[in-house]
């Protein structure tokens, strides 16, 4: 497998893609006005202690206050957790690192237990343990890295050796030890003068983070747009492991544009991802989880239904520890793969995501099929989601996905013409709303609005407006009869009008409909102009509509 990481920078963004195979498998982002939080470490002030939640509250001089679970805060008492109003009080200052980025209307999760990585090692200070990445699958390798490990340790402070760290000598180790706990006596000292809330150590900026977590003897090639980017990671490699410079190349931005990367981002918020078999993924991204939907859609397969169903599912098996990389799926997923009747062929599937899985530097549970057959899983969330970074929630919908219908706001509309009739003395009422809902209220032939205007008996002016919103309804009365004149039409005979041609009418066969503010302009022989602009001249004006023909060009 061909493995590359591109980081594309601009003066707004950072933007880091891991690809596989030429395929875009991951997507990291740092903006200059949305820097990320996770492993930076706050001295922070409980702000107040929630007994009934077993939590506290941590003011780090971010916008919403931090939330501290009582398994995150560090006590001396190893051998039971206590209530968290036995660990901590309000106002007291406490030491703290982001482990998961503010979310939505949540702020920041912290914990007291601080962890320092390092290129070869996680340094843990609170902890006197040592442990070997779980990854690293030499019975003979992991042995011996914890022998090191147990070596070049600092007394009484714990490691977690990473996978990285496969075939590396001990001096290396041992390198990467000493920096940590040097930058762990920093922090302390820092702390140590600075007063709560304050910054106290920030986590790698996107380009160096990269270079330490992702760059290693996998990658084939990293590769960059920017000349000084390229000079900062040729700078930082050659510390660690100058045999990398090599993969290390500096390139034009058209290298994103050969692999169409803004538009796979494009794709990758989308809820439906289609299968080249014809099959289809729908993923459901909610509050308390995600949820995969997986349907056969165009795919017929073979006269066997049992082996379509698990051709399709294996092939969206793939395609889904794709989308969950690349669109950083975190929490709670569920899939809902298509019913398979074979033990056999469940079984298959499975094992094959876990292998899947095993690419994913994040780490992922799959906790297997509930009696619905849904399959379980949980990713561990760190980072925002993509749909998170680069979306916000629908200011109309306000996040649900959907609006009122066509039906529904007229139905509104004529609610309010009703209770404006009763409660004013007018002599009419204007109503401006947008016009597919304009076409609603006036009906077939005018049919409903004249029903409406003789229940209020009260002339009734719709005004379609291409500016209104789907939902809004404006109603007014009208006091005067030359205004009532004014806005009953648009248009006045032999008037010329630039029109476009919407749609074939419903019932002449030849002729094509325009529209201005929602009202009617029923074009003679204009259906073969349809999405064409033409010039008309308005020969009568009715009551909801208006006859028109085509001029000569």
């Amino acid at each position: 497998m061909e493995k590359e990481i591109y980081i594309h920078v601009t003066k707004e963004e950072t933007k880091a893609v891991v690809l596989e195979n030429g395929k875009l498998m991951e997507i990291y982002l740092d903006r200059s006005f949305q820097k990320r939080l996770a492993g930076n470490i706050y001295k922070g002030k409980v702000a107040n202690v929630l007994p009934g939640m077993q939590a506290a509250f941590v003011s780090i001089g971010l916008e919403r206050n931090a939330f501290l679970y009582v398994e995150d805060v560090r006590s001396n008492n190893h051998e039971k957790t206590l209530p968290i109003q036995n660990l901590v009080r309000e106002g007291e200052e406490l030491l703290v690192q982001v482990v998961k980025e503010p979310f939505g209307t949540k702020g920041a999760r912290v914990t007291t237990h601080l962890t320092f990585p390092g290129r070869y090692v996680v340094f843990m200070p609170d902890l006197n343990t040592v442990g070997v990445s779980r990854r690293i699958k030499s019975e003979r390798e992991r042995e011996r890295l914890k022998k090191i490990a147990e070596e070049v340790r600092i007394p009484g402070r714990g490691l977690i050796v990473r996978t990285v760290a496969e075939g590396v000598s001990a001096e290396e180790l041992e390198r990467d030890v000493r920096e940590l706990h040097n930058l762990w006596v920093l922090v302390k000292e820092k702390a140590a003068r600075k007063s709560a809330p304050s910054l106290i150590h920030q986590e790698l900026e996107l380009v160096s983070w990269v270079v330490r977590d992702l760059f290693g003897e996998d990658v084939d090639r990293l590769l960059t747009n920017d000349q000084e980017t390229y000079e900062k990671i040729i700078e930082l490699v050659q510390t660690f492991e100058p045999s990398l410079c090599s993969r290390i190349c500096l390139t034009s931005s058209e290298f994103a544009e050969q692999f169409d990367l803004e538009q796979e981002m494009t794709k990758a918020l989308r809820p439906k991802v289609w299968l080249k078999s014809g099959g289809y993924l729908v993923i459901d991204e909610a509050e308390a989880l995600t949820v995969i939907d997986v349907n056969t859609g165009k795919y017929t397969g073979t006269k066997n239904f049992a082996e379509t169903v698990f051709r399709t599912n294996m092939e969206a098996m793939q395609e889904i520890v794709r989308q969950i990389r690349l669109r950083n799926l975190g929490g709670i997923i569920i899939i809902d793969f298509i019913d398979m009747e074979l033990p056999e062929h469940r079984s298959e599937v499975i094992k094959q995501l876990e292998e899947e899985l095993k690419k994913d530097k994040t780490r992922t549970c799959v906790l297997g099929l509930t009696q619905l057959g849904l399959l379980e899983l949980t990713r561990k969330k760190v980072r925002p989601s993509l749909s998170s970074l680069l979306e916000r929630s629908c200011p109309y919908c306000e996040g649900t996905g959907r609006v009122l219908s066509e039906e529904t706001v007229s139905m509104n509309a004529c609610r309010a013409i009703r209770s404006i009739a009763d409660q004013e003395d007018s002599l009419g009422i204007l109503v401006e709303v947008h016009p597919t809902v304009a076409a609603f209220l006036i009906g077939g032939g005018g049919s409903h609005l004249r029903e409406l205007e003789e229940e209020i008996g009260k002339k009734i002016i719709i005004k379609g407006s291409d500016a209104s919103h789907l939902e809004d309804v404006q109603v007014r009365s009208l006091y005067s009869k030359e205004e009532i004149i004014a806005l009953s039409a648009p248009v006045r005979q032999g008037e010329i009008l630039d029109v476009e041609v919407e749609d074939a009418h419903a019932t002449n066969d030849n002729d094509g409909i325009a529209r201005i503010h929602g009202y009617i302009i029923d074009i003679e022989n204009g259906r073969d102009y349809v999405g064409q602009r033409v010039l008309v001249k308005v020969d009568k004006v009715h009551r909801t509509y208006a006859k028109a023909r085509i001029l000569e060009r």
